[in-house]
């Protein structure tokens, strides 16, 4: 099971709502929905929370660190409580996805991302992330100004549908049914409903507004 949550992203007003701090913005409505407060303690560098799932601890945390010494903050709770980097998920923002996408995979490089390279220098590679699209600008010489800008209002509406879909697998994910988990996440987009079909008449032939008073 996934026993430490991290979202990523940088601490200030100013940071906020720009792009790099998708994976607070997750955090926080997963909070929300485990009903527990996030809290700075300051031993562990960042807002933490405390959730109870089926008697198990759940840990969330926003490293308060900014991004480039995000893994002081989840190595610190890692090393605490005992938490083995495969029951560590660690949710980013992600250039290589459009808005609107979300990907969850275990293990691998950092792609450059600072928050990841630190959290790979403490805690290792073998974690779970959960990958939040924001796009690329489409020259690496724009990215760092394009991770501390705020996303278009279009861009953002798709980055939070994406934030919502994938928190519907907020149960699975803690419990450790990763497949189920993924199955959730990687639709990209709802089904389209079905068209109607034809209705079917009524009994005796009376329309619905025959039977009126």
């Amino acid at each position: 099971m996934i026993k430490l949550i991290a979202g990523l992203g940088n601490p200030g007003p100013e940071y906020e709502h720009t792009r790099h701090n998708a994976g607070f913005w997750w955090v926080d409505e997963a909070a929300r929905l485990l009903k527990v407060s996030l809290q700075m303690e300051r031993s562990h560098f960042g807002l933490v929370a405390r959730a109870n799932v089926g008697g198990q601890s759940v840990w969330l945390v926003e490293p308060q660190t900014f991004m480039n010494l995000s893994g002081k903050s989840v190595g610190s709770l890692a090393r605490f409580y005992k938490i083995a980097p495969e029951e560590v998920l660690v949710v980013h923002d992600e250039l290589d996805l459009p808005p609107g996408e979300s990907k969850l995979k275990k293990g691998g490089g950092h792609a450059g991302h600072n928050g990841l390279r630190d959290i790979h220098a403490q805690i290792g590679a073998d974690y779970w992330r959960l990958r939040i699209g924001i796009g690329h600008p489409g020259n690496k010489n724009d990215v760092a100004n394009w991770v501390l800008k705020k996303p278009s209002p279009d861009d953002r509406i798709a980055i939070e549908q994406a934030l919502e879909r994938s928190l519907k697998a907020l149960p699975q994910l803690i419990a450790g049914e990763m497949d189920k988990a993924t199955a959730l996440i990687h639709t990209s987009k709802p089904p389209r409903p079905k068209p109607p079909g034809p209705v079917p008449p009524q009994a005796g032939g009376a329309s619905p507004a025959a039977d009126k008073p």
